[in-house]
Protein backbone atom coordinates (compact mmCIF):
# COMPACT_ATOMS: atom_id res chain seq x y z
CA UNK A 1 0.00 0.00 0.00
CA UNK A 2 1.33 3.57 -1.00
CA UNK A 3 1.86 6.05 1.88
CA UNK A 4 0.58 9.11 1.60
CA UNK A 5 2.47 11.96 -0.08
CA UNK A 6 3.81 15.87 1.07
CA UNK A 7 5.09 17.66 -1.65
CA UNK A 8 7.56 19.92 -1.45
CA UNK A 9 7.48 23.90 -2.53
CA UNK A 10 10.00 24.51 -5.66
CA UNK A 11 13.96 24.57 -4.59
CA UNK A 12 13.04 23.16 -1.35
CA UNK A 13 14.37 19.80 -2.51
CA UNK A 14 18.04 21.09 -2.60
CA UNK A 15 19.24 20.13 0.85
CA UNK A 16 17.60 16.37 0.72
CA UNK A 17 19.56 15.82 -2.31
CA UNK A 18 22.78 16.86 -0.90
CA UNK A 19 21.97 13.83 1.42
CA UNK A 20 20.22 15.41 4.83
CA UNK A 21 17.41 13.88 6.27
CA UNK A 22 15.14 17.08 7.26
CA UNK A 23 11.75 18.59 6.00
CA UNK A 24 11.05 21.87 7.58
CA UNK A 25 7.29 22.63 8.15
CA UNK A 26 7.74 26.10 5.74
CA UNK A 27 9.30 24.04 2.81
CA UNK A 28 6.03 21.98 2.20
CA UNK A 29 3.36 22.97 -0.27
CA UNK A 30 0.54 22.94 2.07
CA UNK A 31 -1.64 23.69 -0.57
CA UNK A 32 -1.02 20.62 -2.40
CA UNK A 33 -0.52 18.41 0.86
CA UNK A 34 -2.48 20.30 3.90
CA UNK A 35 -0.62 18.97 7.30
CA UNK A 36 -3.27 18.70 9.19
CA UNK A 37 -4.47 15.82 7.15
CA UNK A 38 -1.65 13.82 8.87
CA UNK A 39 -1.08 11.99 12.41
CA UNK A 40 2.19 12.54 14.30
CA UNK A 41 4.42 9.70 13.44
CA UNK A 42 2.60 8.48 10.31
CA UNK A 43 4.68 7.68 6.76
CA UNK A 44 4.96 9.53 4.18
CA UNK A 45 6.34 9.70 1.00
CA UNK A 46 8.05 13.15 0.06
CA UNK A 47 7.95 14.41 -3.60
CA UNK A 48 9.81 17.06 -5.09
CA UNK A 49 7.86 20.41 -7.26
CA UNK A 50 8.19 18.16 -9.86
CA UNK A 51 6.88 15.07 -8.47
CA UNK A 52 10.01 13.24 -7.99
CA UNK A 53 10.09 10.95 -4.98
CA UNK A 54 12.82 11.85 -2.67
CA UNK A 55 11.96 8.80 -0.27
CA UNK A 56 9.90 8.15 2.73
CA UNK A 57 9.76 9.54 6.00
CA UNK A 58 7.75 9.86 9.25
CA UNK A 59 5.67 13.36 9.66
CA UNK A 60 4.92 15.20 12.88
CA UNK A 61 2.80 18.13 11.65
CA UNK A 62 3.35 19.89 14.93
CA UNK A 63 6.79 20.33 14.62
CA UNK A 64 9.07 22.31 13.16
CA UNK A 65 10.95 19.36 11.48
CA UNK A 66 8.26 18.70 10.48
CA UNK A 67 9.17 14.86 8.38
CA UNK A 68 12.68 13.26 8.86
CA UNK A 69 13.87 10.87 5.89
CA UNK A 70 14.16 6.94 6.67
CA UNK A 71 15.10 5.90 3.27
CA UNK A 72 15.46 7.09 -0.03
CA UNK A 73 13.23 4.18 -1.22
CA UNK A 74 9.54 4.67 -1.74
CA UNK A 75 6.85 3.60 0.39
CA UNK A 76 9.37 1.71 2.94
CA UNK A 77 7.91 -0.35 5.39
CA UNK A 78 9.20 0.28 8.74
CA UNK A 79 8.67 -2.68 10.72
CA UNK A 80 11.15 -4.58 12.81
CA UNK A 81 13.24 -5.84 10.15
CA UNK A 82 13.64 -2.37 8.73
CA UNK A 83 15.41 -1.65 12.68
CA UNK A 84 16.94 -5.10 12.45
CA UNK A 85 18.99 -4.49 9.23
CA UNK A 86 19.93 -0.44 10.56
CA UNK A 87 20.94 -1.93 13.94
CA UNK A 88 23.33 -4.39 12.03
CA UNK A 89 24.87 -2.18 10.36
CA UNK A 90 25.45 0.26 13.16
CA UNK A 91 26.46 -2.56 15.51
CA UNK A 92 29.18 -3.91 12.60
CA UNK A 93 31.01 -0.55 12.93
CA UNK A 94 30.82 -0.37 17.02
CA UNK A 95 32.25 -4.00 17.14
CA UNK A 96 35.42 -2.47 14.28
CA UNK A 97 36.02 0.20 16.88
CA UNK A 98 35.66 -1.62 20.99
CA UNK A 99 35.98 -4.67 21.69
CA UNK A 100 33.81 -4.55 24.77
CA UNK A 101 30.09 -3.45 24.42
CA UNK A 102 30.33 -0.05 26.22
CA UNK A 103 29.49 2.11 23.46
CA UNK A 104 27.08 4.43 21.80
CA UNK A 105 24.94 1.78 19.40
CA UNK A 106 22.79 4.43 17.77
CA UNK A 107 23.60 8.19 16.91
CA UNK A 108 20.32 9.47 14.92
CA UNK A 109 20.92 10.63 11.64
CA UNK A 110 24.78 9.35 11.24
CA UNK A 111 22.95 6.23 11.49
CA UNK A 112 20.03 6.72 9.19
CA UNK A 113 17.78 6.57 12.52
CA UNK A 114 16.62 9.81 12.88
CA UNK A 115 15.18 10.69 16.40
CA UNK A 116 16.55 7.83 17.79
CA UNK A 117 20.21 7.24 20.66
CA UNK A 118 21.04 4.02 22.04
CA UNK A 119 23.55 3.55 24.60
CA UNK A 120 24.75 -0.03 25.57
CA UNK A 121 26.23 -0.27 28.70
CA UNK A 122 26.86 -4.22 28.50
CA UNK A 123 23.96 -5.84 29.20
CA UNK A 124 21.45 -2.98 29.40
CA UNK A 125 20.20 -0.64 26.62
CA UNK A 126 19.74 2.71 27.29
CA UNK A 127 17.13 3.95 24.63
CA UNK A 128 16.11 7.96 24.12
CA UNK A 129 13.44 8.53 21.71
CA UNK A 130 12.98 12.07 20.84
CA UNK A 131 10.17 11.89 17.85
CA UNK A 132 6.75 10.33 17.39
CA UNK A 133 7.37 8.23 14.53
CA UNK A 134 10.08 6.19 16.23
CA UNK A 135 8.38 6.50 19.44
CA UNK A 136 5.22 4.77 17.40
CA UNK A 137 7.47 2.21 16.23
CA UNK A 138 9.12 1.48 19.45
CA UNK A 139 8.12 -2.22 20.08
CA UNK A 140 9.26 -2.93 16.22
CA UNK A 141 12.43 -1.56 17.39
CA UNK A 142 12.22 -4.04 20.50
CA UNK A 143 11.94 -6.89 18.39
CA UNK A 144 14.99 -5.66 16.69
CA UNK A 145 16.82 -5.20 19.92
CA UNK A 146 15.61 -8.60 21.36
CA UNK A 147 16.74 -10.62 18.32
CA UNK A 148 20.20 -8.65 17.68
CA UNK A 149 21.61 -8.55 20.90
CA UNK A 150 19.69 -10.10 23.76
CA UNK A 151 19.54 -7.45 26.57
CA UNK A 152 18.53 -8.12 29.89
CA UNK A 153 16.95 -4.45 30.15
CA UNK A 154 16.15 -1.70 28.08
CA UNK A 155 15.75 1.48 29.65
CA UNK A 156 13.81 4.59 28.04
CA UNK A 157 15.06 7.95 28.83
CA UNK A 158 11.97 9.91 28.07
CA UNK A 159 13.43 13.08 30.21
CA UNK A 160 13.94 15.08 27.01
CA UNK A 161 12.83 18.54 26.40
CA UNK A 162 12.92 17.36 22.42
CA UNK A 163 10.22 15.00 23.48
CA UNK A 164 8.22 17.66 24.82
CA UNK A 165 8.19 19.31 21.18
CA UNK A 166 6.59 16.28 19.80
CA UNK A 167 3.97 15.93 22.03
CA UNK A 168 5.25 12.58 24.15
CA UNK A 169 5.24 11.65 27.67
CA UNK A 170 8.64 12.95 29.35
CA UNK A 171 8.62 9.65 32.28
CA UNK A 172 11.65 7.50 32.34
CA UNK A 173 11.12 4.02 32.33
CA UNK A 174 12.49 0.50 32.42
CA UNK A 175 10.38 -0.83 29.35
CA UNK A 176 11.84 -4.47 29.94
CA UNK A 177 13.77 -7.18 32.22
CA UNK A 178 15.47 -5.88 35.07
CA UNK A 179 18.32 -3.83 35.48
CA UNK A 180 21.35 -5.32 37.85
CA UNK A 181 22.51 -3.55 40.58
CA UNK A 182 24.84 -1.94 40.65
CA UNK A 183 25.79 -1.40 36.68
CA UNK A 184 29.26 -1.22 36.12
CA UNK A 185 30.72 -0.07 33.02
CA UNK A 186 34.22 0.09 31.33
CA UNK A 187 35.94 3.00 29.54
CA UNK A 188 39.95 3.79 28.99
CA UNK A 189 40.24 0.59 31.19
CA UNK A 190 38.27 2.30 34.17
CA UNK A 191 35.47 1.51 35.78
CA UNK A 192 32.63 2.84 36.26
CA UNK A 193 29.04 2.39 37.91
CA UNK A 194 26.34 4.29 36.28
CA UNK A 195 22.84 5.66 37.15
CA UNK A 196 20.51 5.45 34.19
CA UNK A 197 17.03 6.35 35.28
CA UNK A 198 18.22 9.47 38.08
CA UNK A 199 21.68 10.67 35.54
CA UNK A 200 21.73 12.78 32.75
CA UNK A 201 20.71 12.12 29.42
CA UNK A 202 21.33 8.31 28.82
CA UNK A 203 23.03 7.98 32.14
CA UNK A 204 26.91 8.69 30.75
CA UNK A 205 28.72 10.23 28.56
CA UNK A 206 30.45 8.65 25.76
CA UNK A 207 31.40 11.34 23.20
CA UNK A 208 34.88 12.49 25.14
CA UNK A 209 36.59 8.82 25.71
CA UNK A 210 39.42 9.56 23.14
CA UNK A 211 39.29 13.22 25.07
CA UNK A 212 39.83 11.65 28.25
CA UNK A 213 42.37 9.07 27.18
CA UNK A 214 44.78 11.65 26.34
CA UNK A 215 44.26 13.86 29.82
CA UNK A 216 44.97 10.27 31.11
CA UNK A 217 48.35 10.40 29.05
CA UNK A 218 49.99 13.65 30.66
CA UNK A 219 48.59 13.23 34.18
CA UNK A 220 51.02 11.91 36.29
CA UNK A 221 52.37 13.86 39.08
CA UNK A 222 49.86 16.48 38.41
CA UNK A 223 47.66 18.50 40.36
CA UNK A 224 44.25 18.18 38.37
CA UNK A 225 41.10 20.17 38.44
CA UNK A 226 37.94 18.73 36.80
CA UNK A 227 35.07 21.27 36.23
CA UNK A 228 31.59 19.78 35.67
CA UNK A 229 32.77 16.51 36.44
CA UNK A 230 29.70 14.85 37.03
CA UNK A 231 30.48 10.84 38.19
CA UNK A 232 34.13 11.70 37.37
CA UNK A 233 34.56 10.23 33.64
CA UNK A 234 37.45 12.51 33.38
CA UNK A 235 38.91 12.38 36.66
CA UNK A 236 39.14 9.08 37.92
CA UNK A 237 41.24 7.83 34.71
CA UNK A 238 43.33 10.53 35.29
CA UNK A 239 43.70 9.41 39.00
CA UNK A 240 44.17 5.90 38.35
CA UNK A 241 47.34 7.03 35.56
CA UNK A 242 49.22 8.95 38.87
CA UNK A 243 48.07 12.55 39.00
CA UNK A 244 49.24 13.58 42.38
CA UNK A 245 45.55 15.06 43.20
CA UNK A 246 42.26 15.30 41.51
CA UNK A 247 39.94 17.72 42.25
CA UNK A 248 36.26 17.33 40.73
CA UNK A 249 33.62 20.31 40.93
CA UNK A 250 29.97 19.47 40.26
CA UNK A 251 26.82 20.95 41.23
CA UNK A 252 25.01 17.67 41.30
CA UNK A 253 25.11 15.74 44.90
CA UNK A 254 23.64 12.67 43.44
CA UNK A 255 26.57 12.81 40.70
CA UNK A 256 29.35 13.63 42.83
CA UNK A 257 28.04 10.61 45.33
CA UNK A 258 28.61 8.36 42.43
CA UNK A 259 32.25 10.08 41.61
CA UNK A 260 33.53 9.07 45.01
CA UNK A 261 32.10 5.56 44.38
CA UNK A 262 33.72 5.38 41.27
CA UNK A 263 36.90 6.59 43.03
CA UNK A 264 36.63 3.46 45.39
CA UNK A 265 36.03 1.39 42.38
CA UNK A 266 38.63 1.99 41.44
CA UNK A 267 40.93 2.52 44.63
CA UNK A 268 41.85 6.33 43.96
CA UNK A 269 39.86 8.22 46.72
CA UNK A 270 43.09 9.16 48.36
CA UNK A 271 44.05 11.04 45.79
CA UNK A 272 40.44 12.44 44.56
CA UNK A 273 38.12 14.54 46.42
CA UNK A 274 35.03 16.35 44.85
CA UNK A 275 33.56 19.55 45.94
CA UNK A 276 30.16 20.11 45.39
CA UNK A 277 29.78 24.02 44.56
CA UNK A 278 28.55 26.29 41.74
CA UNK A 279 31.98 26.63 39.23
CA UNK A 280 31.83 30.22 38.70
CA UNK A 281 31.71 30.54 42.16
CA UNK A 282 34.76 27.74 43.04
CA UNK A 283 36.48 29.29 40.43
CA UNK A 284 36.00 32.74 41.94
CA UNK A 285 37.01 31.54 45.21
CA UNK A 286 40.30 29.69 44.04
CA UNK A 287 41.95 32.77 42.40
CA UNK A 288 41.07 34.74 45.95
CA UNK A 289 43.12 32.02 47.56
CA UNK A 290 45.46 31.63 45.16
CA UNK A 291 44.73 28.10 44.14
CA UNK A 292 46.50 26.60 41.16
CA UNK A 293 46.77 23.84 39.16
CA UNK A 294 48.71 21.78 36.51
CA UNK A 295 45.73 20.97 34.06
CA UNK A 296 42.04 22.03 33.92
CA UNK A 297 39.10 20.41 32.37
CA UNK A 298 36.41 22.30 31.61
CA UNK A 299 33.83 20.21 30.38
CA UNK A 300 30.30 22.39 30.84
CA UNK A 301 26.59 20.95 29.58
CA UNK A 302 25.43 22.56 26.60
CA UNK A 303 25.09 26.27 27.52
CA UNK A 304 23.53 26.95 24.43
CA UNK A 305 20.51 25.22 23.86
CA UNK A 306 18.95 27.48 20.72
CA UNK A 307 20.09 29.87 18.72
CA UNK A 308 18.20 32.43 20.38
CA UNK A 309 20.29 32.00 23.09
CA UNK A 310 23.51 32.15 21.63
CA UNK A 311 24.53 35.63 22.92
CA UNK A 312 23.97 34.64 26.99
CA UNK A 313 25.46 31.47 26.32
CA UNK A 314 28.96 32.81 24.68
CA UNK A 315 29.26 35.47 27.34
CA UNK A 316 29.48 32.20 29.69
CA UNK A 317 31.91 30.37 28.15
CA UNK A 318 33.76 33.37 27.70
CA UNK A 319 33.39 33.33 31.51
CA UNK A 320 34.54 30.34 32.34
CA UNK A 321 37.37 30.14 30.38
CA UNK A 322 38.61 33.14 31.20
CA UNK A 323 38.33 32.68 35.21
CA UNK A 324 39.92 28.58 34.46
CA UNK A 325 42.68 30.84 32.88
CA UNK A 326 43.30 32.67 36.23
CA UNK A 327 43.81 29.52 38.32
CA UNK A 328 46.23 27.79 35.70
CA UNK A 329 50.07 27.32 36.97
CA UNK A 330 52.70 28.55 34.58
CA UNK A 331 53.16 26.26 31.97
CA UNK A 332 49.85 24.88 32.88
CA UNK A 333 47.31 22.98 30.47
CA UNK A 334 43.63 23.49 29.96
CA UNK A 335 41.46 21.09 28.34
CA UNK A 336 38.70 23.55 27.10
CA UNK A 337 35.45 21.87 25.44
CA UNK A 338 31.76 22.97 24.06
CA UNK A 339 28.91 20.94 22.98
CA UNK A 340 26.85 22.98 21.96
CA UNK A 341 26.12 22.82 18.69
CA UNK A 342 25.25 26.39 18.01
CA UNK A 343 29.05 27.69 19.38
CA UNK A 344 31.50 26.57 16.35
CA UNK A 345 34.94 24.99 16.99
CA UNK A 346 35.90 29.40 15.98
CA UNK A 347 33.59 30.50 18.61
CA UNK A 348 35.75 28.20 21.42
CA UNK A 349 39.00 29.04 19.09
CA UNK A 350 38.10 32.64 19.33
CA UNK A 351 37.04 33.09 23.30
CA UNK A 352 40.00 31.05 23.85
CA UNK A 353 42.39 33.99 21.76
CA UNK A 354 40.98 36.43 23.47
CA UNK A 355 41.00 35.06 27.17
CA UNK A 356 44.23 34.58 27.02
CA UNK A 357 45.46 38.17 25.36
CA UNK A 358 42.98 39.48 28.60
CA UNK A 359 44.84 38.54 31.14
CA UNK A 360 48.55 38.50 29.24
CA UNK A 361 49.01 34.89 28.91
CA UNK A 362 50.32 32.69 26.00
CA UNK A 363 48.22 29.95 24.56
CA UNK A 364 48.60 27.61 22.33
CA UNK A 365 46.62 24.52 21.09
CA UNK A 366 48.66 21.38 20.94
CA UNK A 367 45.92 19.28 20.20
CA UNK A 368 42.23 19.10 19.30
CA UNK A 369 39.56 16.56 19.30
CA UNK A 370 36.21 15.79 19.04
CA UNK A 371 33.27 13.27 19.56
CA UNK A 372 34.42 9.59 20.14
CA UNK A 373 33.86 7.17 16.74
CA UNK A 374 31.13 5.71 17.80
CA UNK A 375 29.51 9.60 17.10
CA UNK A 376 30.07 9.48 13.96
CA UNK A 377 29.21 12.61 11.75
CA UNK A 378 27.16 12.74 8.40
CA UNK A 379 28.74 15.13 5.93
CA UNK A 380 25.33 15.91 5.14
CA UNK A 381 24.35 16.91 8.53
CA UNK A 382 26.26 19.48 9.97
CA UNK A 383 23.69 18.93 13.13
CA UNK A 384 25.61 15.55 13.70
CA UNK A 385 28.74 17.29 14.71
CA UNK A 386 28.48 19.23 18.21
CA UNK A 387 31.62 18.61 20.44
CA UNK A 388 34.51 20.60 20.15
CA UNK A 389 37.59 20.26 22.30
CA UNK A 390 40.91 22.44 22.31
CA UNK A 391 44.14 21.43 24.35
CA UNK A 392 46.32 24.40 25.03
CA UNK A 393 49.60 25.33 26.83
CA UNK A 394 49.48 28.35 28.50
CA UNK A 395 52.70 30.13 29.26
CA UNK A 396 53.76 33.64 30.35
CA UNK A 397 53.14 35.92 27.97
CA UNK A 398 55.66 36.69 25.70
Amino acid sequence: MAHPEIYLKKNEDKRLRKGHLWVFSNEVDVKRSPLEQFNAGDLVQVKSDDGKVLGTAYINPQALICARLLSRKPNLKCGANFFKERLTTALALREKLFDKPYYRLVFGESDGLPGLVIDRFGPVLSVQITTAGIDRRKESLFTALHELLSPEAIILKNDNSQRQLEGLSMESELAYGKLPEPLIIEENNTQFKIDILEGQKTGWFYDHRSSRAQLAGMAKNRKILDLFCYTGAWSIPAALAGASEVTGVDASESALALAADNAFLNGVQDRTRFVRNDVFEFLKQARQENQLYDIIVLDPPALIKRKKDFKQGYEAYRRLNHLALQVLSKNGILISASCSHHLSRENLHEILRSSARHIDRHLVFFAGGGQGPDHPIDPAAPETEYLKTFFCSVSSSL
